[in-house]
């Protein structure tokens, strides 16, 4: 079954100004550790599980399914496209670092403040300027390329999966990060 195009981009879209409020407080938690404060890892734990749960494994899955379908129409607006697999690689892995760095302070181990920092401001940073490359340009030939028509996209495998945080119903293991949203 397909969802139409238009409609699925306005997920993505969704999905974007969500991740930008959840990188918000992760730039929060960075910006206050870069000063000398002692950060909340359990919440940046939760940050970057929900990052990794949802983001990498279901929005960044059908922004390629979106885009590979465009490509197969072979438009001249598909240039870029080719990137966008590596791109969301690339954040994923940066993001799978910075939650490894925050399961190892956990758990006890010793890992320097600034390597943290370090982590944490790459991911923010590389995050911001894929969702803004695909905000100022991709979403934009994606909708020129649509004109009037739309397409059937099959994303019915990412259907089941909720946004964890962002549903009418929140996962138990996302309170903290939901409360430091409602607060921030």
């Amino acid at each position: 079954m397909g969802t139409d195009t238009r409609q699925l981009l306005e997920e993505l879209r969704e999905d974007h100004r969500n991740m930008a409020l959840v990188l918000n407080v992760l730039e929060e938690i960075t910006d206050s550790a870069r000063s000398g404060d002692d950060p909340d890892f359990d919440l940046v734990d939760e940050i970057m599980r929900y990052m990794t749960v949802y983001p990498d494994a279901v929005h960044h899955p059908k922004e390629d399914v979106v885009y590979d379908e465009l490509k197969k129409g072979g438009s001249g607006q598909v240039a870029g496209l080719d990137d966008v697999p590596a791109d969301h690689r690339e954040i994923a892995e940066l993001g799978t670092k910075l939650r490894d760095d925050v399961e190892a302070i956990n758990a006890g181990a010793a890992v320097r403040r600034e390597h943290f920092v370090e982590d944490a401001s790459k991911y923010v940073r590389r995050l911001r300027k894929h969702m803004l490359w695909e905000e100022e340009d991709l979403f934009k030939r994606v909708d020129e390329m649509l004109g009037e028509d739309s397409l059937a996209i099959d994303v019915e495998r990412f259907r089941h999966i909720k946004d964890p945080v962002f549903e009418l119903e929140i996962e138990s293991g996302f309170k903290r990060l939901m409360t430091s949203l409602k607060s921030g």
